[in-house]
């Protein structure tokens, strides 16, 4: 199903500049541009609450009126706090309805393989597609059924059907999912070091507190005693 054009009231803006923008995003408005076609650039301001719901939808095309006058516009740009999470800036370019435009599209998988049976997985790989399509007819998503795929099936960005009119912009031959057994991998065994041997100890124990000079010393002692006897 292609995407219907989102109505919005936006308002003209004068100020410009991070801190301007802060502000006006305080008061729950975004800034934006609009430009293209060879006209004049806008700077507007769109209700937040409103824009966050459709850019999270997936909403493209909007028809934005301003003092009255209405714009074909398509979104070209999002701009995210540092968080990802915020929207701080929208960037519009104007269209003609039967204008030929690139755009990012959502690519769905519908049904439970039949490898699943055999004790396939199936991991999607591609989660978006790069189409190129008249503006009018820009399908808010694709749906691809999986239901067919057996084990060890691939499946590529040429096996899936497009709405008519609808062009994909990707090399066909990517890989968009596959249906594969999950090999469980054996945890590492781990190798005790082998402890090295204590060289044996040749002589008598060290005494408790006793360190070895003073060892050394008595057995030195102990020698010249053993020699005197002898004589």
């Amino acid at each position: 199903m292609a995407v219907k054009s989102i109505q919005m009231e936006v308002k003209a803006r004068s100020e410009r500049g991070s801190r301007a923008s802060k502000r006006l995003r305080d008061t729950g408005v975004i800034p934006g541009v609009i430009y293209g076609h060879k006209e004049a650039v806008v700077s507007v301001t769109l209700p937040g609450r409103d824009l966050k719901q459709h850019l999270l939808r997936g909403a493209h095309l909007f028809e934005l009126s301003l003092d009255g006058k209405g714009e074909t516009v398509l979104v070209k740009d999002v701009q995210y706090d540092h968080l990802g999470t915020e929207v701080i800036h929208v960037d519009f370019t104007r269209v003609d309805l039967h204008e030929r435009v690139k755009v990012t599209v959502p690519l769905e998988l519908k049904g439970t393989p039949k490898g699943e049976a055999d004790g396939g997985v199936l991991t999607q790989v591609i989660a978006r597609l790069e189409v190129e399509c008249v503006v009018t007819e820009i399908p808010e998503l694709i749906r691809h059924n999986v239901a067919e795929m057996v084990l060890d099936e691939v499946l590529h960005i040429k096996d899936i059907k497009l709405p008519e009119g609808v062009s994909c912009l990707q090399d066909g031959e990517l890989i968009v999912a596959t249906v594969r057994e999950v090999l469980e991998v054996a945890a590492p065994e781990v190798v005790e070091a082998a402890t090295s041997a204590e060289p044996e100890v040749i002589g008598r124990k060290l005494a408790e507190g006793e360190v070895e000079g003073e060892a050394a010393a008595g057995a030195a002692e102990k020698g010249g005693e053993k020699k005197a006897e002898k004589k």
